[in-house]
């Protein structure tokens, strides 16, 4: 039990530390901000103080990315001939996330993504290492797929941007 020969734990991840600590900020200013709509029937479930600011943080979030979703599967699919791969009905979006996989004939994927580029969108194309997937799909010859994924800080003007690029090709 005396040093030199005890267990140590080492030195702190301070950094990770402090991220944490600005992400917990950062969550409690969205629900102080956005969370009212949502505080009343957390707390009717017990939820108070941080705890329930957290709660009603994440609910505004995930209410905010599915309004986003929303738009935009609405906006892909006014796009002729894009095939938008994953639930693109509307009322099952709880079922899943804000990121959104198409291919397109007009392009390739690669091709679609540095397009959109020039437009300042920013996307992915490839695989995303679901090699896999992007197999049993028929896509792994193509080049994969397009990939757009949206968090609850894009906007509405933004995914109109993007359907209105589309569009344009």
């Amino acid at each position: 039990d005396t040093l030199p020969y005890r267990w140590e734990t080492g030195t702190l991840n301070h950094e990770g530390i402090a991220g944490v600590g600005a992400a917990i900020d950062y969550l409690e200013t969205i629900g102080a901000q956005f969370g009212s709509p949502f505080r009343a029937a957390f707390a009717s479930r017990g939820y108070a103080g941080r705890r329930l600011t957290l709660k009603v943080a994440m609910e505004a979030v995930r209410e905010r990315e599915k309004a986003l979703s929303s738009r935009l599967l609405e906006g892909l699919a006014r796009v002729p001939s894009l095939q938008i791969y994953g639930l693109t009905d509307r009322a099952r979006l709880d079922e899943r996330v804000p990121t959104v996989a198409f291919t397109w004939p007009k392009k390739t994927p690669r091709a679609t993504a540095e397009y959109l580029a020039q437009f300042g969108i920013c996307c992915w194309s490839g695989n995303y290492y679901a090699l896999r997937l992007m197999e049993r799909l028929g896509l792994e010859g193509e080049g994969g797929a397009v990939r757009i994924g949206l968090a609850h800080y894009n906007t509405f003007d933004e995914i109109d941007a993007l359907t209105a690029a589309l569009h344009a090709a």
